[in-house]
């Protein structure tokens, strides 16, 4: 994933391309429980303005965890997963028509401002494009 997020550009003019998508954080290790990943991937999931669902989930162990088919066993650690993820999907589902105006703010609003005069004016005659 840190990968992922060093490619992805900062900004497309004054937007973030990740912001006002939805977001769920889970980890899994090899040893005991830890919730360092996922608070750190909170963190940037914050800077990234994205919608971040509440909930998450860490599974310690994770080599006991899974079968032979590389399922995840049953138990509460993979209800906790589903939980997550059934809490994303709704999430996403709730914010998908209203992302935009979630994360709508003054100051890129303002830095657009020039551009979208500029059209207006074009528009009406008052300057050429």
């Amino acid at each position: 994933m840190k990968s992922q997020i060093d490619w992805l550009p900062l900004s497309e003019g004054s937007v973030r391309p990740t912001q006002g998508r939805t977001l769920a954080v889970m980890q899994v290790s090899g040893g005991s429980q830890s919730f360092n990943a996922v608070n750190a991937l909170r963190v940037l999931g914050r800077w990234m303005r994205m919608i971040t669902v509440p909930n998450q989930s860490s599974v310690p162990m994770a080599y006991k965890e899974f079968d032979e088919a590389g399922r995840m066993k049953p138990g509460p650690l993979y209800e906790r997963v589903v939980d997550v993820c059934e809490e994303l999907m709704k999430f996403t589902l709730l914010t998908r028509e209203r992302a935009e105006y979630l994360v709508d703010r003054y100051s890129e609003r303002k830095e657009r401002e020039p551009d979208r005069l500029k059209a207006v004016a074009a528009d009406i005659g008052f300057v050429k494009r």
